[in-house]
C-alpha cells in the first residue's frame, strides 16, 4: 500500500509557512477607491519568493494598481516539534 504526503505538509517540512497577505488596490475605474483582496498559500519567510511572484504577475496582468500590501506568516511545523517514530504504541 503507497502512501502519499500532501503537498502543504511537504511544503511545512521544507520550511514553508502559512502566509497571508491583505492586499489594497486602486479600482481601475474608480482609481479614488480601494479594494481588498485576501491571497493565501504557503512561502518561505522572510523573503516570500511566492508572494513576490504574485505581486509581479498582478502588476504585470491586472489593471488595478497596488496600494498597499500587508504580510502575516506563521510557520505551523517546525523541525524541532516533529519527530519519526519507530514503533508502536499500545494503549489498554
Amino acid at each position: 500500500m503507497a502512501t502519499s504526503v500532501s503537498r502543504e505538509f511537504s511544503l511545512q517540512m521544507a520550511g514553508y509557512g502559512l502566509t497571508t497577505a491583505e492586499i489594497h488596490y486602486h479600482l481601475p475605474d474608480h482609481p479614488g477607491l480601494l479594494q481588498l483582496y485576501i491571497w493565501q498559500e504557503y512561502d518561505l519567510a522572510p523573503h516570500f519568493p511566492e508572494l513576490k511572484n504574485f505581486l509581479d504577475f498582478w502588476e504585470r496582468e491586472l489593471d488595478g494598481p497596488l496600494h498597499s500590501v500587508r504580510v502575516a506568516h506563521h510557520r505551523l511545523i517546525g523541525p524541532s516539534e516533529w519527530r519519526a517514530v519507530n514503533g508502536v504504541i499500545s494503549i489498554h
